[in-house]
């Protein structure tokens, strides 16, 4: 049964990251800088610390891909008035719209995905992915 829950566990994958590519090439975005998006169009300003852990990479590999964010003007660095050495990051306008676009197709996705299964199914799928990202990741 594991060797099996593992094949679908990388068709599944297979078939999400084939997804997202297609969606990501589309746009002007890599796939590290569409999901640094996802988390920041989450939250209204976070520092770097917190979006890389969010994210589950480096501060090191998050400068690098906010850099990109920032040269694409998808993104900005605001320092705080507390401390004006801590930076938090925030969308632009250019960064929600692309948020928002990246997101519904995301949203899309979901649907195309739950139409096969009942609400009970839904809610189960749900609480498993709930506890395994809890307990896992």
């Amino acid at each position: 049964m594991r060797e099996e829950l593992t094949n679908e566990l990388l068709f599944f994958f297979n078939g999400f990251s084939s997804w997202e590519n297609s969606i990501v090439r589309a746009s002007d975005l890599t796939i590290s800088e569409a999901h640094a998006l996802e988390v920041l169009g989450e939250h209204e300003k976070i520092n770097m610390k917190s979006l890389a852990q969010k994210l589950g990479v480096t501060t090191g590999t998050t400068t690098v891909t906010v850099d990109r964010l920032e040269k694409k003007n998808f993104a900005k660095r605001e320092s705080t008035q507390e401390d004006r050495r801590v930076n938090l990051i925030v969308l632009t306008e250019k960064g929600k719209k692309a948020f928002e676009e990246h997101h519904n197709y995301h949203i899309q996705l979901t649907e195309q995905m739950v139409s096969v299964l009942s609400e009970d199914e839904i809610k189960q799928f749900h609480d498993t992915l709930k506890k395994i990202n809890m307990e896992t990741f």
